[in-house]
């Protein structure tokens, strides 16, 4: 074997040196140019999730939606949630709940998904008239 022919990385059983993609992945096939170097490929983060953000303007009031944000984690979510949505205590309170566990009715549907059921008309106050005999209605 002469020098020109010494493996840099370790050959697959049955192919022969020098011949075929290289199976270590910090190599960078180089194309030539002196301007290009062998690096490492990054390292493969996992992806921000999508988390929605409800704060509580003060006590005894609901929660109410403040828009969204993406964190990695629930504890970043929630120190996200506070520099943006409460940077001047507007808020005593903060739920933030990852956006994929959030299961909402589809605003196309809305008239079949809201509509009265039939023959329940009694649940509306229309359906009812005013008696002869009680004078305080």
């Amino acid at each position: 074997m002469s020098p020109t022919d010494t493996p840099t990385s370790q050959a697959q059983p049955g192919t022969p040196v020098g011949v075929g993609p290289s199976t270590d992945p910090s190599v960078v096939p180089s194309t030539g140019s002196s301007a290009d170097a062998v690096t490492a490929p990054e390292p493969a983060h996992a992806p921000w999730g999508l988390w929605e953000v409800f704060v509580r303007s003060s006590r005894g009031l609901s929660h109410v939606h403040a828009g969204s944000l993406h964190a990695p984690d629930a504890a970043m979510a929630l120190r996200n949630a506070r520099d943006l949505y409460t940077r001047r205590n507007e808020g005593v309170s903060i739920w933030v709940v990852p956006a994929d566990a959030i299961a909402a009715s589809d605003p196309d549907s809305k008239g079949s998904f809201f509509e009265s059921p039939q023959g329940k008309d009694y649940r509306h106050a229309t359906y009812y008239t005013k008696s002869e005999g009680v004078k305080h209605l």
